[in-house]
């Protein structure tokens, strides 16, 4: 442990299903022009609406962009290059992880005022201070870290709550994965503040979502905006951003990343988990094989339960994940850098008995 001088930036936000009528109040001091940028799907779903009170304040929309496809630092040397660009006092991000991480990286080290307005909850980015970067042909790149997150982040829950239920879905899995992850990657350890700040409000990435998130699962199916809902939207998009900001406050994934990322990366080696499933998905899958190796039973049953009750995976053969292949994944998991940090080494062994217990687990719901 050290003495010394480093500064936190944390999310500001606001959420509700009128709360784009804060536009006004928080940009308006930031300039009078504003460039949006988003995905196609993402300016179909909340553009008009934006529009219709961006219209009541003293902004103007100077122009729209699609971001691209994918979070590049191609995407964003194109759009910094747009005459409309220079133009805009400000960038309103519109969209799901890759719009948004893709206007933090051109806006944030350009320093021009970003806003973020998320159309659905299946990761953070509306509010944490990291882009995922990723190489032109879609294969991962690297976490690009900065100093704060975008201005404010506008977080409409009647506009989310019409999105697809896929997205916060895979957002369950992916959200409850902070707790356990950054529990098992700081045990026994003396942490400085902002780590265990991290460690400590990753509890609330875990809790509402045994509450809320069945329920919030179907309200969103039936496009309900309720207090369920918000409770997990909040869960995904802004409790596990700040805790994410807290665990990476040293630009390292030592805290912030653990075993079910592992086993996530390890199987993207297999074209079918990128064309067919999603990143959440996955990582909840892993979960369970991390529970399992840490010994943790009980837990482990709770997480399976609430897998089962939305329809998350609880074996391989959901994921299309092949035994065989499965067996290749588990010479490679303990080389991630994800568990480099782990609070003990694992082997190969450990993720094998995992499986078996998992797979004894699944025989006794179908007998």
């Amino acid at each position: 442990m050290k003495l010394e001088n480093y500064e936190v930036y944390l999310p500001n936000y606001s959420i509700g299903d009128k709360i784009y009528e804060k536009i006004g109040p928080v940009c308006e001091s930031y300039g009078k022009t504003v460039l949006v940028i988003g995905g196609k799907k993402a300016l179909n779903a909340a553009y008009d609406k934006i529009k219709a009170y961006v219209d009541k304040t003293n902004l103007t929309i100077i122009g729209t962009e699609i971001y691209g496809e994918n979070c590049t630092y191609s995407a964003v040397e194109r759009l910094r290059s747009l005459p409309v660009y220079k133009e805009a006092d400000m960038v309103f991000g519109i969209g799901g992880g890759k719009a948004l991480d893709t206007v933090k990286c051109l806006c944030i080290e350009d320093d021009k005022p970003v806003f973020a307005f998320p159309t659905i909850a299946s990761n953070c980015a509306a509010c944490t201070s990291v882009s995922i970067m990723y190489n032109d042909d879609g294969t991962f790149l690297k976490p690009h870290f900065f100093v704060r997150p975008v201005m404010h982040s506008f977080i409409d829950t009647e506009i989310i709550s019409k999105a697809p239920s896929q997205y916060m879905w895979a957002g369950i899995g992916d959200t409850y994965a902070k707790y356990y992850e950054a529990a098992i990657s700081s045990r026994g350890e003396q942490l400085e503040h902002f780590t265990a700040l991290g460690v400590a409000v990753s509890t609330m990435c875990h809790t509402p979502l045994i509450k809320h998130g069945k329920k919030a699962l179907s309200d969103n199916k039936k496009g309900l905006c309720t207090y369920d809902l918000e409770q997990v939207v909040l869960a995904i998009v802004v409790t596990t951003a700040i805790a994410s900001i807290f665990l990476t406050k040293d630009c390292t994934p030592d805290y912030n990343s653990g075993l079910a990322h592992a086993v996530f990366y390890a199987m993207t080696s297999y074209p079918v988990i990128e064309e067919k499933h999603l990143h959440g998905e996955v990582v909840g899958f892993g979960v369970l094989i991390a529970l399992l190796v840490d010994g943790q039973y009980d837990e482990f049953e709770r997480i399976y339960t609430l897998n089962k009750s939305v329809s998350l995976p609880t074996s391989l053969e959901e994921i299309e994940i092949t035994k065989e292949q499965w067996e290749e994944c588990i010479s490679r998991i303990p080389q991630m850098s994800d568990v480099a940090h782990y609070p003990y080494k694992v082997t190969p062994q450990m993720l094998s008995d995992a499986m078996n217990k998992l797979y004894e687990r699944r025989k006794r719901d179908e007998n």
